[in-house]
């Protein structure tokens, strides 16, 4: 069992003060020894006071492992976890050890609590952060498992969707024939079924993150509100700058990610030209926390969840989701990046599952640690990868189309990656052939013959992520044109409202475009931050 105690910032003893600033939103309640409080799967669970008695956190029995008791809880400390504020489903229960007094804080009152209260929501945050941290240490982690191939792209999906989402959970990764049978005690599988997850002890074979959202509670369901005051579509650095400065200045927001929150910052191993992190900051740290301040200021963060249409109503905007759903609102952001590009060669889609990356991180890295790479691309995203990977063993080969590195590369990079004697630079290159049975082997440059290569990463480029949407003014490349670049003639729309459009508003009123996505974007991460929450301002005006 865990000693929470030992660390008080895992379990914060709450002082008189705040104990009655939190319970006056609560409900106070008696429970009997054994009684449960908390059941693994609830929704919207409340967060538990204790005035007196005492609590057990338990990891309920998994069909292979008897239940456990992680934790005690006593009086003046509370149970919850940041599931509290994201959204997920209780993979923990709580049940009282003794006749125990405790308080019920339910979601809504205490994210008001959070954003009303300073010095009770960083108190609040740290805990629900600490604890996460060290509960993924234990068997909790077990609560959510992932078997599969350790270099199929299935299965790195899931685990990128997990430690985007910055879930409890553990993977396991196998290496298979393609014919094998997997044995798992009470079940057993064909090569075929993997990746396998695991919640709560129940396996879903061939699981994507959409499955496992679904079943942490994660994925969007249609509510009975009415029109939240703004969706977010798009959870890179723009998105999130977006629905941070949205919900901390009272709107209702909503947050949509395709995939999991980041974006291409998340796939960066390091950024070290951010305003504030002098030492560099990793592209998942950064997003890590701003994800965590979104969900801090009440932003509900759906993921995996995609845009497939976005219509005016007259009165509102309607956003159309794959799967059929609605969501109505009165504005929208759309951030929704850039997807990335690929070349045009034989065998791309047979390697992409096993040894083609479009990030650097240390997911990635696991796959191909201390064997030589290719890096493809001139720019930023490129160099640090390079460099990245050189500084973890890796042999790498950078292959850059243009003759002159420093074009699109920051000068630090370019001098980093000279001065580098594991990169291996080849200037005005063309990669033009991969080799390898399984997964690949080698990789064929057209100005240096045959390279030996366990991994390819590619960062050539993106292009917008608009083909979801219909009756934007978009330039001949598919990037949004917003405020006074939207052409002449879709203009004429906006006599009838007796105005121009604002910044960063699109060809259709109360539709805003910030980050990648929109024309004339700068493509650096601060601008992105920049974009997204200066969006808001025009909502803002909008919406008044």
């Amino acid at each position: 069992m865990v000693d929470y105690y030992a660390d008080p910032e895992t379990i914060p003893m709450l002082s008189d003060a705040q104990w009655s600033r939190l319970t006056q939103h609560a409900t106070r309640s008696d429970v009997a020894a054994g009684e449960q409080i908390i059941a693994t799967g609830h929704e919207n669970y409340p967060m538990i006071l204790v005035e007196s008695g005492e609590l057990e956190l338990v990891r309920d029995s998994l069909w292979w492992l008897d239940e456990e008791v992680l934790a005690l809880i006593g009086p003046g400390h509370f149970a919850g976890e940041l599931g509290l504020l994201n959204g997920q489903r209780a993979f923990l229960s709580v049940r009282a050890k003794a006749p125990s007094r405790i308080w019920r804080l339910e979601a809504a009152a205490l994210r008001q609590a959070l954003s009303e209260d300073d010095e009770l929501g960083d108190l609040i945050l740290h805990s629900l952060w600490a604890r996460r941290e060290s509960l993924r240490k234990g068997s909790a982690a077990l609560t959510l498992k992932f078997v599969g191939v350790g270099d199929s792209r299935e299965f790195l999906a899931l685990q990128r969707f997990a430690e985007r989402l910055d879930l409890i959970h553990t993977a396991l990764a196998l290496e298979l024939e393609p014919d094998a049978t997997i044995s798992h005690p009470g079940f057993e599988w064909e090569a075929e079924d993997l990746p396998v997850a695991f919640i709560q002890g129940e396996a879903f074979v061939r699981a994507t993150p959409a499955v496992v959202a679904e079943q942490l509670g994660l994925s969007y369901e249609p509510t009975s509100e009415g029109a939240v005051d703004l969706v977010v579509i798009g959870g890179g650095p723009a998105g999130l700058a977006a629905a941070i400065y949205g919900a901390s200045e009272g709107l209702n927001t909503l947050l949509l990610e395709a995939v999991a929150p980041g974006g291409q910052a998340g796939a960066t191993s390091r950024i070290e030209n951010f305003l504030g992190f002098p030492f560099g900051v990793s592209g998942a740290s950064l997003i890590g926390q701003a994800t965590l301040q979104a969900i801090k200021f009440g932003v509900r963060v759906f993921a995996p969840c995609a845009a497939s249409g976005l219509r005016s109503t007259g009165d509102g905007l309607e956003v159309v989701l794959t799967d059929g759903k609605v969501i109505r609102a009165r504005s929208a952001v759309v951030t929704s990046g850039a997807a990335y590009k690929r070349l045009h060669l034989d065998r791309w889609d047979f390697f992409e599952r096993t040894s083609i990356y479009y990030a650097a991180t240390a997911l990635e890295l696991r796959q191909v640690h201390g064997a030589p790479v290719v890096v493809a691309g001139g720019g930023n995203s490129a160099g640090q990868a390079a460099l990245y990977l050189a500084s973890n063993g890796c042999d790498v080969h950078l292959v850059v189309r243009g003759g002159d590195l420093g074009e699109r590369m920051s000068s630090y990079l370019v001098d980093r990656i000279v001065d580098d004697p594991r990169i291996h630079l080849h200037p005005s290159s063309n990669i033009v052939g991969l080799d390898g049975e399984h997964t690949l082997e080698a990789v064929h440059i057209d100005t240096a013959g045959t390279v030996e290569a366990r991994g390819l990463f590619c960062f050539i480029g993106a292009d917008p992520a608009t083909g979801w949407i219909g009756g934007l003014d978009c330039d001949e490349d598919g990037f949004i044109r917003t405020g006074t670049d939207i052409s002449q003639q879709t203009l004429q729309r906006w006599q009838d409202l007796g105005r121009e459009p604002l910044p960063f508003e699109t060809s259709t009123p109360r539709v805003f475009a910030a980050g990648d996505v929109r024309r004339g974007s700068m493509k650096r991460v601060a601008a992105a931050v920049g974009e997204g929450s200066s969006a808001i301002a025009s909502v803002h005006r909008v919406l008044a």
